[in-house]
């Protein structure tokens, strides 16, 4: 048997032999109060484990880090993803008891922690031609332990080639979630028509291809009540699964992970990143995202020239990161709200996603420049350090045997980068064609 560590929720398992098939690693849940029970992702299922495992580590709630071990006997490999978890995040693995969400149910009317406090939420989640996963991200999302009645869920049917998706929610019959449908398709445009429809003082998004923790609404309305600076709040992002080798190759890669620790950003207390504000793909990721209603109307929702679905790949959570940002507030990054992501599961669909990073950040710094020019002379100052840290970067990828495909998947992503601001050009006036103006216009006029 064997264990390794994972940083940020990356897997670093030693590569087999080129000539030996992908052996799937299961992906758990594990809490050290808890010895010798796993729960399935995003779910209160207990499993019994074998083989390769990648578990989520937590200490009285809070996730520590990830580790995997190796072992026939689910006993045994609790207790080496136990003592790895504790030998390399020791001082994590104290932690601290954890507010329990579940409580809220019966929560007398007079305590100060009652559901009367809390935030009304409205969680959006886009898709398109999934009916099956998003049955399965919606199953995770109405079992939160955040009170019924203080959150509603949204659907927005984007650009749908058949009525799959309507038929299957009429057919659950549920009226904690709404359908709306948004014709054209984007992300972006999915978002913003989801942001329309919303009610909460807080818009959560997450995609149809995640599980969500129970906890996942109470971390995030938790870090809002903290600071009323904070407009934008991501979390922790770990695999659902890891079946495929294409599935591993993506966490190699980089995967989503932002790590375990708590940390917030803003103009006035800028931190020591060469890129800073330009480099929002460190802040979060849309798959686990949530905004003051507000603070995002007020900015117009998200760019409708960005976004899965559209010649510019993506961009539209990191320019909605920038724009918090580069407007005075703060976005902070909490590991507790945790969202559980299924991979693409081919090897085309990873070449793709690779491409599509590149583009949607090369998009994102277009759009930025072109919604706040004033950060232009901030951004080439940054440059040639961010020039160097890219580069630095791309070599620790690439020289690590360990990732294998890595190289390729660099290089896509570079080839996507110089793709990027003709693909946001592109798509903007595609923008104007549907909506007979140009998409700055349009959103200042919506908030």
């Amino acid at each position: 048997m064997n264990a390794e560590r994972h940083r940020n929720g990356r897997v670093t398992a030693t590569p087999a032999p080129g000539h030996l098939p992908y052996r799937p690693v299961r992906v758990v849940d594990m809490e050290l109060t808890a010895p010798g029970e796993f729960l399935a992702p995003g779910r209160q299922e207990h499993i019994r484990p074998r083989g390769k495992v990648l578990a989520l580590v937590r200490a009285h709630g809070h996730p520590v880090g990830m580790v995997t071990a190796d072992a026939t006997d689910p006993h045994t490999l609790w207790q080496v993803l136990a003592r790895t978890a504790e030998r390399e995040y020791g001082t994590r693995t104290a932690g601290r008891p954890a507010y329990d969400a579940g409580h809220l149910r019966s929560t007398p009317s007079g305590d100060p922690r009652g559901t009367s406090d809390l935030p009304d939420i409205s969680v959006i989640v886009a898709t398109r031609n999934r009916p099956d996963l998003l049955r399965q991200c919606l199953d995770s999302l109405l079992a939160m332990d955040y009170p019924p009645s203080r959150f509603e869920v949204i659907v927005v049917d984007n650009a749908p080639s058949d009525d799959a998706t309507e038929r299957m929610l009429l057919a659950r019959r549920d009226g904690r979630v709404r359908y709306v449908r948004e014709p054209v398709a984007g992300l972006a445009r999915a978002h913003n028509r989801g942001l329309a429809a919303a009610h909460g003082r807080i818009a959560a998004f997450t995609d149809d291809d995640t599980l969500v923790d129970r906890g996942w609404l109470t971390a995030l309305a938790d870090t809002f009540s903290d600071d009323r600076r904070i407009g934008c709040v991501t979390g922790l992002i770990v695999p659902a699964e890891l079946e495929t080798e294409a599935q591993a190759a993506l966490e190699r890669h980089g995967g989503f992970g932002k790590g375990f620790l708590p940390r917030t950003w803003s103009l006035q207390a800028p931190p020591s990143d060469p890129l800073f504000p330009f480099a929002a793909g460190h802040f979060g990721s849309g798959a686990n995202m949530a905004f003051r209603t507000e603070v995002l109307s007020a900015l117009g929702g998200f760019d409708p020239a960005t976004g899965t679905g559209t010649p510019a790949f993506g961009g539209d959570d990191l320019l909605a990161f920038f724009r918090v940002i580069a407007t005075g507030g703060v976005l902070a990054y909490r590991p507790d709200a945790i969202v559980w992501h299924r991979h693409r599961r081919t090897e085309e669909a990873l070449r793709a996603q690779a491409f599509g990073y590149g583009a949607g950040f090369g998009a994102y710094l277009t759009g930025a420049l072109a919604h706040e020019p004033r950060m232009l002379p901030a951004l080439v100052r940054r440059m040639p350090r961010g020039i160097r840290y890219a580069t630095a970067r791309a070599r620790d990828r690439t020289g690590d045997p360990a990732v294998g495909r890595s190289r390729q998947l660099a290089l896509l992503e570079v080839r996507g980068l110089l793709y990027g601001p003709m693909g946001y050009l592109r798509s903007r006036r595609l923008s104007v064609r549907h909506d007979g103006r140009p998409a700055r216009r349009r959103a200042r006029s919506r908030s």
